[in-house]
Parts: C-alpha cells; sequence; structure tokens
C-alpha cells in the first residue's frame, strides 16, 4: 500500500534512529513531506577542481592532491592536522571533531579529493572539516550537478543531509506526494519535477537565479504556498459571512446630524469611505472591513460615522484599542461628538473601580450604553452586550487573533455575527495587505485634511545633537511643545529606560526652566498615563520618551520631534512617530540624529524619511528592506510563517494565487483542503477568526 509522504515518519528513511530523528525535528522535519520543502539555503559548483595555488581565504573550493603527513596537534583544542599536497602548493586540512581511527585515512601518499572553504590559521591555508574522499589518478568528476546546502542543525553533516534527501526522493512519486494545483497553474513544472530540480540543479542551472530564489522550479513551489494561503483567508471570510448579520439602514439622519455639528469638512476620500462602510451595512452578512489611513487621515470620525448607522437602528457599538491612553483619547473624541446628539458614551477600562466598572457592566448588558469604548476590557466574560451590531478594532495589529474572536463573539447569543470595521494607521503594502488581511475588504483614505502641514524632516549626525537640544528649547519657551524619543542601538527595553532616563536628566540639568516629562515602558501604565496627560494639557513643554509612544496622543501643539538613534528603527515606525507632530497648522519638524558610520540600508532608510511623508510609499519601501514580519507585528496575522515564499519576493505572484485559489475552492473543494493540510497544518486554529 502506498502511503502518502506527510503520513510517512522520516525514521523510514536508511539508518535514521530516534536519536537523529530527535535533530532532525529540532530543524521541523518529521515526516518525508517536510523532507520535500526543506530547500537549500545555497548551491555549490563542484564541477571543476581547482588548484591550491589559486585558493585565497574565504574561497570554497574542490581540489584534488595527496596526503603529505598527518599529526594530532596539542593545543587548546586537539586536533587532527593533514598536509595536503597538489604540486601547486600547500593546505591543511584540520579537523576538530575527529576519532582516532580517521588518522588512517589519513596516510601518506593517499589521493584525496577534498572539498570546502578556506581560511587562514596557524599553518597559512587552512580547510576547516572538509568533505573528503579517496580517488585515483585521473578519476573522473562525477557528473557535476550544483551540490545543494541546506539549513541544518548541531550533530547533521550536510553530507548526512543531503544523503537523507536523496534518499526522501525516491519516495517521492505522484501517488505518494500528489498534484494538487490545476494544470493551467503549474508554470511548466509539476511538483515532483519543480522539488527535482529545486534539491538536485542540473549542471546547467542559473546559480544566480537559484540564489535569489526566482528559478522557475522554485517560484513554482512559492506559487502553490501562496496559493493555500490565499484558501485559508477565503475560507476564513467564507465562514464569517456564513453567519448573517445586523441589517442596517443605509439612511442616517443621525450621521447627517454628526456632521452638521463638527466644526470642519470631510475630505472626499472620507466620504467615499464612509459611503463603501454605509453600503456593506446595509447587507445581511457581516462587514469585514479594514480601514487604512495615514497619521492623522481622519479614520475616527470615519469610525464615528458608521457608528451613527448601528445606534440608528438600535445596535450597540463596541470600540477597543491597544492602549488604555489611545481608547482614552476615543472616548474624549466620541464623547464630543456624540453626548451633543443626546448619546453619552461608556467606556471601560482595567482600572476602573469596582462600583463604577459594574454599573457601566450593568447599563452594557441591558442596552441602555449605545457606544462601548475600551481596551482589551471589553473582552473579558464578565462583559455582556445586549445587542452588539458593529465592531470597530482600532490599530488591529496590535491584537492578537484570539482577542478579535472573542469581542466578535458577543454578539453571538443572537444568532448575529457583528460586523466589523478595523482600522491602522500603519499604512501596509498590497501585497502585504493581500496575505495577511486577505479575508478582508479594504477601503484607503489617501487624502489629509487641508489644515495639515507637511512634517519637514532632517537627518543631522549626532555630533550636533547639542544644537539640536537648544532648537528644542527655543521652540518650547515659545509655547510649543516637543518629543524627544530614545532608542539604543541593541533592542531592550530596559537599556532603552536607561537611555531616556539620561537623557532626562540631562536636558533637566541643562535647561531647569522647562517643564519636562519622561515616559518608558518600565513605568506603570497609570504613571504613563498621568505623564502623557499632562503633556496634553500642556503644562509639560518637553516630554522625553522611548518608542512606546509610536501609537499615541493627539497634541496638536506639538511641533517638533527629535528620535536619537534613528537608523536602528524601521521605516514604519519612524513614519508612526514623526506623525506624532504636525497635527495642527504650525510649521512642524522631525530631527532624525543617527551615529556614524552608516549602513547602506541606515543611509537608505533615512533618505526615503527626509523625501516623503506618503506612509504607503513608506510601507512598501519597508518591507524591500526588513521584509513582512516586522511590519505586521509577526504572527498577530494568524500563522504567516512562508517556508518557501517571500512576499517581499514573489509579490507579483499574488494576483494570480488570489485567483487560483478562488477556483481551487469551487471547482476542486477536496485539493483546496488537502492544499491546506500541506502548507498550513496549523491553519484550523486561524481559520474561523
Amino acid at each position: 500500500m502506498t502511503h502518502l509522504l506527510a503520513h510517512t515518519s522520516v525514521q523510514q528513511l536508511k539508518g535514521v534512529g530516534a536519536a537523529l530523528a530527535e535533530k532532525l525535528a529540532k530543524l521541523g522535519l518529521t515526516t518525508l513531506q517536510d523532507m520535500m520543502f526543506h530547500l537549500p539555503r545555497d548551491y555549490e559548483d563542484r564541477s571543476h577542481i581547482s588548484p591550491i595555488c589559486a585558493g585565497h581565504a574565504g574561497a570554497t573550493l574542490m581540489l584534488e592532491g595527496e596526503v603529505m603527513s598527518s599529526e594530532v596537534a596539542k593545543g587548546k583544542r586537539q586536533s587532527l592536522a593533514v598536509r595536503f599536497n597538489d604540486g601547486t602548493g600547500t593546505i591543511t586540512l584540520r579537523f576538530y571533531h575527529f576519532y582516532p581511527q580517521q588518522k588512517e585515512h589519513f596516510q601518506r601518499g593517499i589521493r584525496l579529493r577534498v572539498f570546502g572553504e578556506i581560511r587562514l590559521g596557524a599553518s597559512g591555508m587552512e580547510m576547516y572539516h572538509p568533505e573528503y574522499k579517496t580517488v585515483t589518478v585521473n578519476e573522473p568528476l562525477p557528473e557535476a550537478n550544483l551540490t545543494s546546502i541546506y539549513p541544518t542543525t548541531e550533530g547533521i553533516t550536510q553530507a548526512r543531509l543531503r544523503q537523507l534527501m536523496a534518499e526522501a526522493l525516491t519516495h517521492a512519486s505522484p501517488q505518494t506526494l500528489p498534484e494538487l494545483m490545476p494544470p493551467y497553474a503549474n508554470n511548466r513544472y509539476d511538483l515532483l519535477k519543480a522539488l527535482h530540480i529545486v534539491h538536485n540543479p542540473p549542471s546547467d542551472s542559473n546559480r544566480e537565479l537559484l540564489l535569489a530564489g526566482i528559478h522557475p522550479a522554485q517560484q513554482r513551489l512559492a506559487f502553490e504556498e501562496l496559493t493555500a494561503h490565499q484558501i485559508s483567508l477565503m475560507q476564513r471570510r467564507q465562514h464569517i459571512q456564513s453567519i448573517p448579520s445586523p441589517t442596517l439602514k443605509a439612511d442616517c439622519p443621525l450621521a447627517q446630524q454628526l456632521l452638521a455639528k463638527l466644526p470642519f469638512q470631510l475630505t472626499n476620500a472620507q466620504r467615499r469611505v464612509w459611503g463603501e462602510i454605509a453600503a456593506d451595512l446595509t447587507l445581511p452578512k457581516p462587514m469585514l472591513r479594514l480601514i487604512q489611513g495615514d497619521v492623522g487621515s481622519g479614520k475616527t470620525i470615519v469610525a464615528a460615522l458608521a457608528a451613527c448607522h448601528a445606534v440608528a437602528s438600535d445596535w450597540q457599538v463596541g470600540l477597543m484599542a491597544p492602549t488604555e491612553i489611545l481608547a482614552e483619547q476615543h472616548f474624549v473624541n466620541f464623547s464630543a461628538w456624540f453626548n451633543d446628539l443626546g448619546l453619552p458614551v461608556a467606556w471601560l477600562s482595567g482600572k476602573q473601580g469596582v462600583k463604577e466598572r459594574n454599573a457601566s457592566l450593568a447599563k452594557i448588558v441591558s442596552g441602555e450604553e449605545k457606544i462601548i469604548v475600551g481596551t482589551h476590557a471589553l473582552f473579558q466574560e464578565s462583559v455582556q452586550f445586549a445587542r452588539l451590531g458593529l465592531v470597530i478594532i482600532d490599530e488591529q495589529h496590535r491584537f492578537g487573533v484570539d482577542q478579535r474572536l472573542a469581542l466578535r463573539q458577543k454578539g453571538e447569543h443572537l444568532g448575529l455575527c457583528p460586523h466589523q470595521l478595523i482600522m491602522t494607521a500603519t499604512p501596509i503594502p498590497r501585497t502585504l495587505a493581500m496575505s495577511a488581511y486577505g479575508d478582508l475588504d479594504t477601503s484607503v483614505i489617501d487624502e489629509l485634511p487641508p489644515n495639515r502641514t507637511p512634517v519637514t524632516t532632517v537627518a543631522l549626525s549626532n555630533a550636533r545633537r547639542t544644537e539640536v537640544i537648544e532648537r528644542v528649547r527655543a521652540n518650547c519657551q515659545t509655547g510649543k511643545q516637543a518629543y524627544w524619543v530614545c532608542t539604543l542601538v541593541e533592542q531592550s527595553e530596559t537599556l532603552d529606560a536607561q537611555a531616556a532616563e539620561a537623557t532626562y536628566q540631562e536636558i533637566k540639568e541643562r535647561f531647569p526652566d522647562i517643564n519636562i516629562g519622561l515616559v518608558h515602558g518600565k513605568m506603570k501604565a497609570d504613571e504613563k498615563q498621568a505623564v502623557m496627560q499632562a503633556f496634553k494639557d500642556n503644562q509639560l513643554q518637553l516630554l522625553i520618551a522611548t518608542t512606546v509612544i509610536e501609537v499615541g496622543v493627539d497634541v496638536p501643539n506639538a511641533s517638533i520631534m527629535v528620535i536619537e538613534n534613528a537608523e536602528r528603527l524601521g521605516l514604519s515606525q519612524l513614519h508612526q512617530l514623526r506623525g506624532r507632530v504636525g497635527r495642527g497648522a504650525t510649521a512642524s519638524f522631525c530631527a532624525l540624529l543617527y551615529k556614524h558610520p552608516l549602513s547602506q540600508n541606515g543611509q537608505e532608510r533615512l533618505r526615503i524619511m527626509r523625501e516623503t511623508n506618503d506612509g504607503f510609499l513608506i510601507a512598501e519601501k519597508d518591507l524591500e528592506i526588513r521584509g513582512p514580519g516586522e511590519l505586521l507585528g509577526t504572527k498577530q496575522t494568524g500563522d504567516m510563517g512562508f517556508r518557501v515564499a517571500k512576499l517581499e519576493r514573489d509579490n507579483h505572484l499574488l494576483n494570480q494565487a488570489h485567483y487560483v485559489a478562488a477556483q481551487i475552492l469551487k471547482d476542486y473543494p477536496r485539493n483546496a483542503e488537502a492544499l491546506l493540510k500541506r502548507w498550513l497544518p496549523e491553519a484550523p486554529r486561524y481559520a474561523y477568526v
């Protein structure tokens, strides 16, 4: 009987007992299917023999010659040193991990073919632990395929892993590793052909393409993986939308009343997005919509208009933000807008006293409170909604999957799924949005309100730090406010806090006439809250902080942002921090202080920040430079652990993967399930979020 490779243990391979199986498991290899998709990280060309005299440190060469001598060298670490000559020069083959009999392999006059990297050691040119074999004079080279180099772990050599991989490949057939993609999507490579080429590239293969991961055989595998991810997202969406939702009225006099009271006009982009939301809310299936908008583009008022539609149809609205201070800011904004309309806004936070909290909970469960704002306290079991019709989640990437699910389930006792509106000020590149949020419809507010002034950004060497401090002081003395963000070269909350404290002391001593506040991640939440509030109320002119203020409070009076060691932060983070200023009509500045010497990436990042304020362009560049994990707060997105695909490299495949995924779900549903099992064995956990 033929077993699928997905169910065949690696212990079926020759010589793989429990101990070796344990080492393979560290690499994530427990089945033969896992072996198939454990792809080489590099390829070596062993097609010709080089002379020793052509060798230099760092070169990886195939050499052939004779053993001159071998001896066990004493020293800090014992080693077996083999002197080896090919007539053009001499090199030492050094083995730190050797067994006594091994010395017998290296008798004087024995002819060897060795392969390894040259280093400079005590005796001149050396190779550490090269691969070697005994050969005869003029023995032909084996058929010259490129040699695969795999990610490995301690106790498994490359040669052993290649041996195991070659044996695993002999078990692969259309029966044991079935083709699951429709023929039109195979890009001329069926699965088995692609795997054979990637593991054993023929000698005429383009090594540059293979190393870059863009050889057609590699792309065929990446495409299958991306398609599986798209299927997972589509299933998630289908499941959510199979549950009915409240049907709300498109026409909403309450929203018009709110607009009439605002001291500003909506931008065209805000009106367009509001229209998209209103259309969703009239349908009998849950809205699943992501609003992307740059810092200050006015997402909150659009969310408030969506809330009007729910309240006017007698449903409740839950708005959740990731931090107390951000939730409180929403509470203040919503209260200012809705209190005048006779709609008090409820507040729910972890800090509330028992009495106050119980009173709020009673009003929520009775349905008296229509709009409830809070932190993750909203989804605790004790919170019961009477009629939850709309869930608004701010800065969605700060919440885990389980947290979002918990809030949505609050509406399920009525047999209905609430509408979901998700907001983010972290612009997400289209490719990333398709792969991480492919289950959501996306709306973009791509226009800033007319009263916003662009922030002027300058990059300055640390040598000009004193000059910057003086400029900040002058700014504060004119009644303006400023931020000073401290980061250190090592990613550490403790060290960042220390840097912030040191800067706080330094500036306080230098300018005792300025009121300065300090905020960092090591402070208690209520301490941070109090300082931020004092800054917001203009009791403090300068706020020294770590990156904890990245998602923060609106302070329209703040007009300078200084970021120390800016070169160590990602573009999206720099852009978020810069967005803390320029929120009023005053000209604002952002100073990026950097340390010499700057890496190429560091230079590139600072250049982009100087040249553009466009958050979407910055996000695209950030994806190119740093990859997706950093941008999304990895793992918050369900499971983004791609094995073969790389979003920043393979984004051109996404549109087609999306199309093929829809076709497979429609025409080959069994294949869809099999693809999920192959590429996303953990997917069920995330399928219904």
